[in-house]
């Protein structure tokens, strides 16, 4: 309005409130704004405007927003004979950045795109960064800046910037429809000092529960700088049930380089936070160096905190490497080679369509999440984006997984193979926590398994 006299002289009012947003037009025109939620039902349009449309519940869609389209516009002209051709169709207009090809807003894509082929009256285009970047919307630097930086992710500037939708391939050991609908946890275990971030009686550390048996496992890079060369750190919490342990992903977090001894710090920190049971460390190559940082008393300076020595539970070997006779036991050792890894994947993949794994939710449905907890929308934007991280780990965790191609060794066992300059340390810190996750399974059936036997012994006699 300000830069367009004639616009504004043909609006009669304008309202940005947050609860009733509307510009009427002085000839009865009028914008409105609403919830695309199944409160909105009742209202009308002739041109019906979804914003990331893909992010919209689909039922919501075409039960609710698309049935805003009544009587089309009726100006009094075309009551003449002369101009009654010219009624005008309602129209719909559906904005979002690209997807993945598992969603149904790909879907719908195509079926528009099929209408269009066939001469319809529908339009669809693809605007990627480069038109941003043409028409000065852009700066090439910034996006080519952003192409540089080491966890830049290939995948995701693939479908926000390129306009493109992202689907696994044919040989995808993992598919993305299995993984997304297991993103079922609504709320991370944060570590302790985010709870301080948002004063809610609501928001608060969850203690754990009887029973309850929380893992950190990690998977142990060291060279800072590849793409596909870094530490990820997960935090799964078992919960026992009738067919053994339900597995919950709550936390990730990843680490780009980092040397043995801060490594091996972040891991007795988080061990400390999140009151875990065991630590899940692969002790290959670099990862021997943080073991043997863990199997040693340590002072933890940022928090002036000294931290008793740690030793390995499921390793002999291992475990004679530690010097401390009174150290606990409850590093699990992780040395992959063929088949273990075979074995890994294939378990994994078996807990995931059985519905013992849950994932944290989608990225966009944790903002509805955290934005019910009163306070939240008014963080600064540093602190949303620290409570938003550990649900971007999991979207970039099945980014992972999905980009994993299965094929056999002549040996009959199973590889998994990432793409060029893909990284895999999420799917491996994942998979190992999931391997020990199984063990302590057997182990849990097999001693509740004597302790009936017992049981009934007693009862018999």
């Amino acid at each position: 309005m300000k830069d367009h006299p004639n616009l504004d002289r043909e609006i009669s009012e304008l309202k940005n409130s947050t609860n009733d947003p509307v510009v009427n037009f002085h000839n009865g025109s009028w914008i409105k704004t609403v919830a695309s939620t199944d409160n909105s039902r009742g209202k009308r349009s002739n041109l019906l405007i979804i914003d990331e449309f893909r992010m919209v519940d689909k039922q919501i869609i075409d039960k609710v927003l698309r049935k805003f389209q009544g009587t089309p516009r009726s100006p009094a002209y075309l009551r003449k004979p002369e101009y009654e051709h010219l009624t005008e169709r309602n129209k719909e207009i559906y904005l979002s950045s690209a997807w993945y090809t598992s969603h149904w807003s790909w879907e719908k894509l195509k079926a528009f795109f099929h209408n269009m082929a066939n001469m319809k009256r529908y339009f669809i285009a693809g605007l990627p960064y480069q038109l941003a970047i043409k028409e000065n919307l852009l700066m090439r630097s910034a996006v080519e800046d952003e192409m540089s930086e080491t966890d830049f992710d290939e995948t995701a500037f693939f479908m926000e910037m390129e306009a493109m939708f992202f689907g696994e391939s044919e040989k995808a050991f993992f598919k993305h429809d299995d993984l997304r609908k297991r993103q079922t946890v609504p709320l991370p275990i944060y570590p302790r000092e985010f709870y301080d971030l948002l004063r809610n009686k609501n928001f608060k550390y969850p203690s754990k529960k009887p029973g309850e048996i929380r893992l950190i496992s990690c998977d142990i890079a060291g060279m800072a700088g590849k793409q596909n060369d870094a530490s990820a750190y997960t935090i799964i919490k078992l919960t026992p049930n009738s067919r053994g342990y339900n597995r919950q992903v709550v936390y990730m977090e990843s680490m780009n380089g980092g040397t043995t001894d801060i490594q091996a710090n972040r891991i007795r920190q988080m061990y400390d936070d999140f009151e875990c049971d065991y630590i899940v460390l692969d002790t290959q190559n670099m990862g021997l160096g943080v073991f043997d940082q863990l199997i040693i008393p340590s002072f933890d300076r940022d928090r002036n905190v000294e931290y008793e020595p740690l030793t390995c539970i499921n390793d002999e070997k291992m475990a004679d490497r530690c010097a401390y006779n009174n150290a606990k036991a409850v590093i699990y050792s992780i040395k992959g080679n063929q088949q273990f890894n075979s074995h890994v994947a294939t378990s994994l993949r078996d807990s995931i369509r059985r519905g013992k794994v849950s994932l944290l939710e989608a990225e966009n449905e944790a903002k509805e999440t955290l934005g019910k907890f009163k306070g939240y929308n008014s963080l600064i934007p540093e602190d949303k984006a620290m409570l938003l991280q550990p649900y971007l780990q999991i979207k970039f965790l099945i980014i992972e997984m999905i980009n994993l191609e299965g094929e056999r060794t002549e040996s009959g066992f199973l590889k998994l193979k990432e793409k060029s300059n893909a990284r895999k340390d999420r799917y491996s810190s994942f998979s190992y926590g999931n391997y020990v996750a199984d063990l302590l399974e057997k182990e849990f059936f097999t001693e509740e398994k004597q302790d009936i036997d017992e049981n009934e012994d007693v009862i018999y006699y």
